[in-house]
């Protein structure tokens, strides 16, 4: 048997109080979410009086369930577009030893460097003549501009770690190029694919600036718009703030719950041969 020893103990403390330091904005957060307005106590005490009601006033003045349907269908449409559109262009990328395969995948990288800001107006007045301002449309296309070559990018490098075995196995049983990617490549990319949704779904989901500026003056806003308008030029309903941000992250944590056994099967597993 092995013997607990001070090393073991000093070890077991450390983490105890890493998972103490995750553990204590999670406090805060609820503490506050609970507290009414007023309790003017310190944030690090814990409310006397707690209360539901902020939930349900944030709900309602924030009009947090529009909002969620919003972040929701430009999420969704959004990594399911970059995930299709940035597989199917990596693949040529990463298999064709053609001339341009190189200046092309380079072309992409470069988007890597090009700041949003670049465009902001250009592309305003762009979705402005088209009458688009105030609807998801303009919201969807940036965020597939904006993270095509950062998801390109995993997937080209994925591909090239992939023996070619698979595809030439598939074209001597008659399929052809495109058929061998959807029924042999695609389900061997689920480990980069499961990288590009979280990290693209957590930053189109978490955005704020751009839907502050295409949704504006519309009946249409995501979660963190709606949050802020909690927040006026001389006084915040923090309770409120803090209410909403916890309904906020709801949706995404009830999507890792039930994608979590398949995604972690696909990030631990990888490419078995």
């Amino acid at each position: 048997m092995n013997r607990y020893t001070w090393r073991t103990g000093t070890l077991e403390s450390g983490m105890l109080l890493l998972a103490l330091a995750f553990l204590f904005p999670i406090y805060i957060l609820i503490n506050l979410a609970v507290r009414p307005a007023s309790d003017l106590s310190s944030p690090l005490a814990p409310t006397s009086r707690p209360t539901f009601d902020n939930f349900a006033r944030a709900w309602e003045e924030a009009s947090l369930g529009g909002a969620i349907g919003n972040s929701v269908v430009i999420t969704v449409v959004s990594v399911t577009l970059l995930v299709v559109l940035s597989a199917m262009a990596a693949y040529p990328l990463a298999r064709l030893t053609s001339r341009w395969s190189a200046p092309a995948f380079y072309g992409f990288m470069v988007g890597l460097l090009v700041p949003f800001q670049l465009g902001l107006i250009p592309l305003y007045q762009t979705f402005r003549d088209l009458n688009l301002i105030g609807t998801l449309v303009p919201l969807i296309v940036i965020y597939v501009g904006m993270r095509i070559p950062f998801s390109l990018f995993l997937y080209v490098q994925f591909l090239r770690q992939i023996p070619r075995d698979y595809e030439e196995a598939a074209a001597l049983d008659g399929c052809s190029p495109i058929q061998a990617f959807f029924r042999v490549v695609f389900p061997l990319l689920r480990p980069v694919t499961g990288t590009v949704v979280i990290l693209n779904g957590l930053f189109i989901w978490n955005d704020f600036l751009k839907p502050l500026l295409y949704l504006s003056g519309s009946g249409n806003q995501t979660i963190p718009v709606a949050i802020y308008s909690f927040v006026g030029q001389y006084a915040t309903e923090w309770e409120l703030v803090f209410a909403a941000l916890i309904i906020g992250a709801l949706p995404v944590l009830v999507a890792f719950f039930f994608i979590q056994k398949s995604l972690m099967q696909g990030l631990a597993g990888g490419i078995k041969g």
